[in-house]
């Protein structure tokens, strides 16, 4: 079917969160994502050019949820510079908090106030890479339906659980496993001794920690630069760190 003036405007309401929250959906641009995130979620409209529909023919999907895009339309819809051939509308999925007993033996994310969009996504995508299945994010952490977090993530966003939480509250619940965090102060991760099962905290790109979690760490890492003795920038991306971070809990297992 071809895509309408209410459809255009509503597709184009979901880069902001309050509209995303409104009405239950998300988008997801780009061949790449669409076709990674299709049988992940449920489907409530696609939008792609004729010539899109054509080579990715969609067998599976009820007919009344495609719609033809031209474009114009697709440029008018998309939050990012480049508009693509395709761009698919989910509904919201439940995001549970995941239960202390299915993080036993695991790694598992913390972030602690992360602000940036990509460094959101781009650490997702570190987290399926490395096989960790669950990121628990405090309450001020920004949306990972962002449309830049979610192209950030590459479709990782499929395989890997995102949560929402207080923090303080959720490490309270996992009696045992250890928290580890990245602090100026703490031991130099390369020759530390790694937890085969951690909670791992990554702080806010400018502020790091918040204090309540400062306080609740168990391990404090510390990523060197190298040569020690060399100046250098004052520290890593947090996406970057974090990275380095599930790298080396990774190498020791």
């Amino acid at each position: 079917m071809e895509l309408s003036k209410a459809k255009v405007k509503l597709i184009a309401s979901l880069r902001e969160r309050k509209h995303r929250k409104e009405l239950g959906l998300f988008a997801v641009e780009g061949t790449k994502s669409v076709l990674d995130t299709l049988p992940h979620f449920r489907l409530s409209m696609l939008a792609a050019t004729a010539a899109w529909h054509e080579a990715h023919p969609m067998k599976s999907v009820n007919s009344e949820r495609l719609c033809r895009a031209t474009s114009t339309q697709l440029k008018q819809m998309s939050a990012l510079s480049t508009a693509p051939e395709v761009i698919a509308i989910y509904e919201l999925p439940p995001m549970p908090v995941p239960s202390p007993g299915e993080l036993r033996g695991e790694l598992t994310l913390l972030l602690d106030d992360i602000q940036d969009p990509g460094n959101l996504g781009t650490i997702v995508r570190c987290a399926d890479w490395f096989g960790v299945k669950h990121v628990v994010c405090s309450p001020h952490t920004v949306d990972i339906f962002n449309p830049k977090a979610i192209q950030s993530t590459m479709g990782a966003l499929s395989r890997v659980r995102v949560s929402y939480t207080e923090l303080p509250e959720f490490v309270s619940h996992c009696k045992g496993i250890p928290l580890c965090g990245t602090l100026l102060e703490g031991t130099n991760i390369y020759k530390a001794s790694l937890p085969r099962e951690a909670l791992i905290v990554m702080g806010n790109e400018g502020k790091g920690l918040t204090p309540a979690m400062r306080e609740l760490i168990d391990t404090a890492l510390f990523i060197p630069p190298y040569p020690a003795d060399v100046e250098t920038v004052d520290s890593l991306n947090v996406a970057m760190a974090t990275a380095v971070v599930l790298s080396e809990f990774r190498r020791t297992r």
